[in-house]
């Protein structure tokens, strides 16, 4: 049976696996790459951060994910394929390397995430909102 995601050191296994699966991947990868030019040093801390305040309610995360991604849709329209490619990686990520509750909880948050955040961009252009600062 493999591990559940019990501490810090788990969720670091798995954002660094996960964001390398997914700098490789044909649909997804450039958008990091090429269009929001991820900064690696500075972002995969920043998801430590994010998963361990999902997960084990650290309080460790400081930032507004939803902004973010608003204002890189603004450069590079995000579609319902990207979020499901999203999804897929981090699922498929999750599974190879932990199993158990937190695991599942994992899952379960990414997809309510990732979801919430797919239609929110999708309504965007239906409400006129601009949010380029």
């Amino acid at each position: 049976m493999k591990r559940d995601i019990l501490e810090r050191s788990d969720i670091e296994v798995l954002v660094n696996s996960f964001y390398e699966k997914v700098q490789q991947d044909e649909l997804i990868g450039h958008i990091f790459t090429d269009v929001a030019k991820v900064d690696w040093s500075h972002h995969l801390p920043k998801m430590y951060d994010f998963w361990e305040t999902i997960l084990f309610g650290q309080k460790a995360f400081k930032g507004n994910p939803m902004a973010v991604h608003f204002n890189l849709n603004n450069h590079f329209p995000l579609q319902e394929d990207h979020f499901n490619r999203w999804k897929s990686i981090f699922f498929a990520t999750v599974d190879e390397h932990f199993g158990g509750e937190s695991a599942e909880q994992a899952k379960i948050k990414a997809q309510s995430i990732a979801d919430l955040m797919q239609f929110k961009i999708s309504q965007l252009p239906n409400q006129g909102i601009n949010i380029i600062r």
